[in-house]
């Protein structure tokens, strides 16, 4: 694979053009790969959508770092567009952030979020969040970067401090972490317009957006975040959520008439999955590898 086809230097190139990117969350394999047919740049793997995922628990550090990799591993392997994979707080301190990069890295993430949450945490929109001091994030930050072995790798830093400290001291605390190296800046949270257009302009690093249905940020359209100055806009639940609404749905209807015909209208077809699949690739490559009789 040449440089310029590699995951990390696509997402490079993205933060280096003009226009704002868009990204979606996938909380499995499956998700990510209709992500990426519908047309997206880039595929997020939060930690809320991997812990519900996986084990069915909300997001409260649950995960551990070899799952993550894995699913992580499992999806950049699927997908052609580059994955931005969530690292929470590393797992730990600087020792644990360089060993989460390393693996994030290895299993084909283009790009890591790294957050100023203590350890365990919980999802920036829960209320009660702490964080540690910013000179140990700081710290965090300089081992994320030491540990890294393609320069492209992209680091996100996070901020949490909004909900804790008020808007300006995530403001200092992130232009803080992007000085130390870190290539985008995410102050997660900020509860208004008008903190999101402080962000916007005090904070003179690469921005990303964290558009969160039913969360505390108001809800505004990449085309408006670009305008004010954001680089990266992502949607980090919503596909779970309609997922989890359809599912529900779905299972009521069955209960409830015995068959799930009533609701065909709302549903992939079959050979369109299939398709997406790619199924007759996968036969194709088995009748090659099958025994001449």
């Amino acid at each position: 694979m040449s440089d310029e086809t590699k995951a990390t230097r696509r997402l490079r190139r993205l933060l280096e053009e003009p226009g704002i990117i868009r990204s979606m969350g996938a909380h499995d394999v499956l998700t990510a790969l209709l992500i990426e047919r519908a047309g997206f740049e880039t595929v997020f793997l939060g930690g809320f959508g991997a812990s519900a995922s996986l084990r069915g628990l909300p997001d409260l550090n649950f995960l551990e770092l070899e799952e993550m990799a894995t699913a992580v591993e499992r999806m950049a392997r699927r997908i052609s567009i580059p994955l931005i994979a969530d690292g929470d707080t590393g797992y730990g301190g600087p020792e644990e952030v360089q060993e989460c990069v390393r693996a994030f890295e290895a299993a084909g993430a283009a790009g890591i979020l790294l957050e100023d949450q203590v350890f365990p945490k919980r999802c920036g929109h829960f209320d009660g969040n702490s964080v540690i001091p910013a000179e140990e994030m700081v710290a965090k930050l300089q081992a994320a970067l030491e540990a890294r072995r393609d320069e492209d790798f992209v680091i996100f830093a996070r901020t949490d401090a909004r909900q804790s400290e008020g808007v300006d001291a995530a403001i200092g605390r992130i232009n803080r972490y992007c000085s130390t190296g870190a290539d985008v800046a995410f102050v997660e949270a900020p509860q208004s317009r008008e903190e999101l257009l402080a962000i916007a302009e005090r904070v003179p690093y690469p921005k990303f957006a964290n558009m969160l249905s039913f969360g505390k940020t108001p809800l505004l359209t990449a085309s408006e975040l670009e305008e004010l100055g954001f680089k990266f806009v992502v949607a980090p639940i919503e596909t779970l959520l309609v997922a989890a609404r359809a599912i529900e749905s779905l299972a009521e209807t069955f209960l409830r008439d015995g068959s799930a015909a009533a609701r065909k209208e709302e549903m992939m077809g079959f050979e369109e999955l299939k398709e997406v699949l790619e199924l007759e690739k996968y036969l194709r490559l088995r009748e090659q590898e099958a025994p001449e009789k």
